[in-house]
């Protein structure tokens, strides 16, 4: 498995923590907003930053549709 699906993965497995969902929850409601690719592709950016940060940013994305920067 790819470092980037890894990421993703435990991206996904806290996120889901911190809001208090299922994993698989929060893929739905990526998918259902079209964001799963784009919050995939964000490696770069979320894995050197605070976990928060990718939060507040996939809080921002399924709200608005786009991101916070």
């Amino acid at each position: 498995m790819s470092k980037e699906a890894n990421f993703f993965i435990y991206l996904i497995e806290n996120y889901a923590e911190y809001k208090g969902i299922t994993a698989g929850d929060v893929v739905k409601l990526l998918d259902e907003k079209n964001l799963t690719e784009f919050v995939y592709s964000m490696y770069e950016m979320y894995h050197i930053e605070r976990l928060e940060n990718a939060y507040e940013d996939i809080d921002s994305l399924i709200e608005t549709g786009a991101p916070a920067w």
